[in-house]
């Protein structure tokens, strides 16, 4: 049995408080395993990405889930409000993780193939080419300042695609309640600094190596019928 799906687990849990239940989160299982995505990314950057700093978002998100629960069954206000800065950043490192993992593909497996149909075509028409969106994307998320992310998102609204940044672990809708996530690329350190040093620029060149186009598909197919 491979190593990510011994340590790992897609599931929900129900944690019981008093009379009360209240759903919290599990690390979700890779569809691949640590080593299947090098030399883009290496075993040991997956393995500590994924399994350590994952985990702490979900454990510090699932701690502030029943800590807001407690305080709202004590009518603690004060309390209530102090918790959403740590909802938002734990919740956050959850949900965008969640969706970094799924943007991921070995070569093997289609990683890294260019997109067709509606997502290759809309690609094109807002961005001229493939090469000119990667560009884009490569030099927004190496001018990021500090910690975040760099995201290909689709605007339901007005039917196009956006790049778009969030500092820290601010989700893409925190840009829009319109947009939905297609790919999302992680430009804190700890997503390639054992492998690239600080050198991020290459970091975000050899990511596209693996980037999953059909799962972005999918998305895009599936919000913009």
């Amino acid at each position: 049995m491979a190593l990510r799906t011994l340590i790992a687990r897609k599931t929900l849990r129900t944690v019981r408080l008093g009379s009360r239940g209240l759903q919290t989160f599990s690390l979700p299982d890779l569809p691949y395993d640590y080593g299947d995505l090098e030399p883009a990314i290496s075993a040991d950057i997956m393995q500590l990405h994924h399994h350590k700093h994952h985990q702490t978002y979900i454990t510090n998100y699932n701690k502030a889930l029943e800590q807001l629960d407690a305080a709202i069954a004590k009518g603690d206000a004060s309390t209530a409000v102090k918790l959403q800065g740590a909802i938002k950043f734990n919740g956050g490192g959850h949900v965008n993780h969640s969706i970094f993992w799924k943007n991921l593909a070995p070569v093997r497996h289609g990683g890294g193939e260019q997109p067709k149909g509606n997502l290759g075509w809309a690609i094109d028409n807002n961005f001229g080419s493939m090469e000119a969106l990667v560009q884009k994307m490569n030099a927004e998320g190496a001018a990021l300042q500090g910690s975040g992310w760099v995201w290909l998102g689709l605007d339901r609204e007005f039917k196009r695609l956006v790049v778009e940044t969030t500092a820290n672990q601010d989700p893409l809708v925190t840009k829009g309640a319109s947009l939905v996530p297609l790919i999302g690329i992680d430009v804190w350190e700890h997503a390639y600094y054992l492998q690239y040093k600080n050198v991020r620029p290459d970091y975000l060149k050899n990511i596209w190596k693996v980037i999953n186009w059909k799962y972005a598909s999918e998305v895009y197919d599936k919000e913009n019928p």
